[in-house]
């Protein structure tokens, strides 16, 4: 079996994002990653983002909450988040400043779409907790 040039390429271009890879330590639990995608209700997508963005600021083991606004859908917006660990996202709920912006925020939200739970291991602009 040959492999393509356009395979080799790839893989070779794909290196530099494995050197940033963090290998998971036996001791620690893997970081917890979520992508998902929120619906605004027509023309509320500007309030909500700033409502999510001012109740996110300070998460212990956030590593990183990124908003961004969907090119395709004017109502729509992706959320993807990285932790140390799902147990510090889970406590995340229980936040005031999280549940405030829940609450102010639900009625803007008119709707989730897709959602996909990962494991973060590293990578640019991701830092380590470990």
């Amino acid at each position: 079996m040959s492999i393509s040039r356009r395979t080799t390429i790839s893989l070779l271009a794909a290196l530099p994002l494995a050197a940033h890879a963090n290998p998971e330590k036996k001791d620690n639990p893997p970081m917890y990653g979520l992508i998902g995608k929120m619906r605004a209700q027509p023309g509320q997508r500007e309030a909500l983002i700033a409502i999510l963005l001012e109740g996110t600021a300070a998460m212990p083991g956030c590593l990183s909450y990124v908003i961004a606004k969907d090119k395709l859908d004017a109502d729509a917006l992706w959320i993807t988040e990285a932790w140390d660990s799902q147990a510090s996202h889970k406590a995340s709920l229980a936040l005031p400043s999280v549940q405030a912006a829940i609450a102010k925020g639900r009625p803007l939200i008119a709707g989730f779409g897709e959602r996909f739970e990962t494991e973060p291991v590293g990578g640019q602009g991701l830092a380590s907790p470990r």
